[in-house]
């Protein structure tokens, strides 16, 4: 398909996410339910000096989210990063590209739901059940869908009322805890090597993600070459700012004690400092993000669908746009039922595992990208966003994208490769069948 017809077809979006909206779809992304739990396991591996693991995060973040502003902001295209890749490199890394954020995406959903239903079960009993639990799943994912279908601008409303709803918890957790600190907690044991702050960060990454995800509805994004650079950073200072925040309350109410709870440490700190009613408002906050971060996922990753569907590299029944409500319907279908079934069996669970280096490979193809828009001097509407010192930046992200993936074990790489290769065969199948017809 040609780049005017992908072009014509993105036109009949509605162009209806601004800073706001778009700011709050990252953050809602970006801090989900691992926040709740990453504080003892990043304790656990570097202890009080637990700090340098989100800093090296944010540290590669930033040059991650410049490439992303760089090339989104010469780029309207929805798919995201597909998007980006594509454009640069052409439809085959494109789909390589879209079908691991695809994957990653409903993999971490249907992982997130599952912990929503195991959070609700805490809260209620009665949802414990199997048979409970299936229909909870598949409620979810019909509600979720129905939202999305109705247009951009109802899912986009919901994604900013509940990044608001999951952050309140946290911000009373921190504005409390702050009085319960013990300065002897916060002393650093010394300072851990590279090796373990790496091993650390491929890890602790997974709080940073979702940038990415937000990204696929750029198609329908009010004058991106601006939005897109002020969201995304904006996005990003108020996400490690409030993990910084977050780890530091922890860390000094608990001390030692942190690291040996990696499960629910936060509910600990809330029922030290708050009591059983803390306790249970953590357990609602914990609720209400893994919710967050699957309605944000049913309003942005079902673009990728779509994306690759407009490029031919997927069913045309994909890039099906509602003509009332002018969505992606089909995507956002196809995109619930299969993560609906995929939390369902919790049979995705292995592959969860190399999550974050497939994300990592797509980060490594972007920033190449970045490099490839800006000497084509590629733009859609507008003054793009141009880095300083022209391929220094993506060329620094690449290096840190290698760098965090070599502290990642051999069945992440593994699990990587199988999707690629099931990726290369569907692109193979459907070229061929485009070819036939």
């Amino acid at each position: 398909m040609t780049e005017t017809s992908i072009q014509a077809r993105d036109d009949k979006l509605v162009r209806a996410l601004g800073v706001g909206g778009l700011s709050a779809a990252v953050i809602n992304m970006t801090i989900g339910a691992g926040i709740f739990a990453l504080p003892g396991v990043v304790a656990a591996k570097l202890g009080g000096a637990a700090v340098l693991g989100y800093l090296v995060c944010a540290a590669g973040m930033t040059l991650f989210v410049l490439c992303f502003a760089a090339a989104g902001s010469r780029v309207s295209l929805s798919g995201g990063l597909y998007g980006y890749v594509g454009e640069a490199f052409g439809s085959f890394p494109g789909f390589i590209c879209g079908t691991l954020l695809w994957l990653s995406c409903v993999l971490a959903s249907a992982a997130v739901a599952n912990i929503f239903v195991d959070s609700l079960r805490e809260l209620v009993p009665a949802a414990g059940g199997t048979s409970a639990r299936i229909i909870i799943l598949l409620a979810l994912y019909a509600f979720l869908a129905f939202i999305n279908v109705r247009g951009v601008k109802l899912g986009a409303r919901f994604v900013q009322t509940v990044t608001v709803a999951k952050l309140l918890p946290l911000l009373i957790l921190v504005a409390v805890g702050i009085f319960f600190l013990k300065p002897a907690n916060l002393v650093w044991p010394g300072m851990p090597s590279l090796e373990g702050v790496g091993n650390t960060a491929i890890v602790l990454i997974f709080a940073f993600l979702g940038v990415e995800v937000a990204l696929t509805s750029s198609g329908e994004v009010k004058d991106p070459s601006r939005t897109v650079p002020r969201a995304i950073l904006l996005a990003l200072v108020g996400v490690t700012s409030l993990y910084l925040i977050i780890q530091f309350v922890a860390q000094g109410v608990l001390g030692s004690e942190l690291g040996k709870n990696t499960s629910t440490p936060l509910a600990s700190v809330a029922n030290m400092v708050l009591g059983n009613g803390g306790r249970l408002l953590v357990l609602v906050g914990a609720t209400i993000s893994t919710f967050g971060y699957v309605l944000g996922d049913m309003l942005a990753a079902p673009r990728a669908l779509f994306g690759m569907a407009n490029n031919k590299t997927l069913p045309g029944m994909l890039s099906f746009v509602h003509p009332v409500y002018r969505t992606p319907r089909n995507a956002i279908i196809i995109h619930a039922i299969i993560a609906a079934a995929l939390a369902a069996s919790g049979s995705f669970e292995k592959l969860i595992i190399a999550a974050n280096l497939a994300i990592l490979v797509m980060y490594f193809l972007c920033a190449l990208a970045v490099i490839q828009l800006q000497r084509k001097d590629i733009r859609r509407e507008g003054e793009p966003f141009n880095l300083i010192g022209g391929p220094a930046i993506p060329l620094a992200a690449c290096l840190f994208a290698v760098w965090l993936a070599s502290h990642a074990e051999a069945q992440e790489f593994a699990a990587v490769g199988i999707v690629l290769a099931v990726a290369v065969v569907l692109y193979m199948v459907m070229k061929k069948t485009a070819t036939r017809t």
